[in-house]
């Protein structure tokens, strides 16, 4: 079974992404492929790059740096789910990613972006994608864009549509796919 960490990638303590994670992680829980670990970045609050030496060196001096590595060293693949901000990712996203290096290496990593607009936040995914492939993270290539996150979550839960079951169930499917063949490649098979 391996471990897929579904990251809510808000900071915003009003987030309606909060409840998508959760939608998220509880479809990939009932699948076999997986244990699954949410993780909050607004709980986490890591500082913006406060660390002296390079991420590549994987010398941390701060211990937020630290748990941060052991973190997301423990999965073997992620799901971000991400908002869309005037266009683009998050800053808080970018620098937890940069924050780190080895940890991210050949790891497959499903896309499920939102917008409170039409989007989706697709062009938000479409920016990321250079960015996680410089870190050596594999992109799953289908990726779920939800377009009018407010009027999905009710109560504190989101409320799924088919359409954006079987686009979560295709990244899901796809990071899985991608979980296997890097074993598959680390085995020598």
């Amino acid at each position: 079974m391996s471990r897929l960490y579904v990251l809510s990638a808000s900071t915003r303590p009003t987030s309606s992404g909060r409840p998508l994670t959760q939608w998220v992680a509880e479809l990939a829980s009932a699948r076999p492929e997986f244990e699954v670990t949410t993780v909050d970045l607004g709980e986490v609050a890591l500082p913006f790059l406060d660390e002296p030496e390079y991420p590549s060196t994987g010398r941390y001096a701060h211990p937020h740096t630290r748990a941060w590595s052991e973190t997301m060293s423990a999965a073997d693949a992620y799901v971000f789910v991400m908002p869309m901000y005037n266009g683009g990712f998050t800053a808080p996203l970018k620098n937890a990613i940069d924050s780190l290096y080895a940890e991210w290496q050949d790891k497959p990593v499903g896309l499920i972006s939102y917008s409170a607009g039409p989007s989706g936040g697709a062009p938000a995914i479409e920016m990321l994608r250079p960015v996680l492939g410089r870190v050596g993270l594999r992109v799953a290539e289908p990726t779920l864009s939800v377009p009018g996150i407010e009027g999905l979550v009710e109560q504190g839960a989101f409320h799924a549509t088919p359409e954006h079951t079987a686009g979560a169930d295709a990244v899901l499917d796809e990071v899985a796919a991608l979980v296997t063949a890097g074993a598959s490649v680390r085995a020598g098979v």
